[in-house]
């Protein structure tokens, strides 16, 4: 396959972004998609992938965290993790749609895993979010809206 290091950058890119680590994904493909090289379909789902999986190694570091909650230094008290739990599972599951926004999707993402969100609901949430940013970014880049 023609390209695969310049896919494989654009991967680590949109992984990295996912991540707790500030980078910008969004650029890398713009700057791809205007280059008119590569396949704009390959470059939207090696983008998606990428920053989806970025997104369940933060709902795997929430889950980690998640195991000291007993510790004296854990930010936030067993009560009101239980409340927030209950709120969460009620409200904030649909609040990972917004997991593309900068700035506050990667944390939210974090927070799914230590509220314990099931990765069945995680994962297609965060996929709806973050492929339809990347054919947002590829529907302007390429001029279709």
């Amino acid at each position: 396959m023609p390209h695969l290091a310049e896919y494989g950058a654009l991967f680590a890119a949109a992984f990295l972004s996912a991540t707790i680590f500030p980078f910008q994904s969004e650029a890398v493909l713009f700057a791809m998609l205007v280059a008119e090289h590569y396949t704009w379909w390959v470059l939207i789902l090696v983008a998606s992938v990428g920053n989806i999986l970025g997104s369940i190694v933060n709902w795997f570091l929430g889950r980690f965290f998640a195991h000291f909650e007993d510790r004296r230094w854990f930010p936030v008290k067993r009560h009101q993790m239980a409340k927030a739990e209950v709120w969460y599972h009620r409200y904030g599951r649909w609040t990972l749609l917004l997991s593309w926004v900068p700035i506050i999707g990667d944390p939210l993402t974090i927070v799914a895993g230590l509220l314990r969100e099931p990765l069945r609901v995680f994962i297609p949430l965060v996929a709806l979010a973050k492929t339809g940013r990347y054919l947002a970014v590829g529907a302007l880049s390429l001029g279709w809206i």
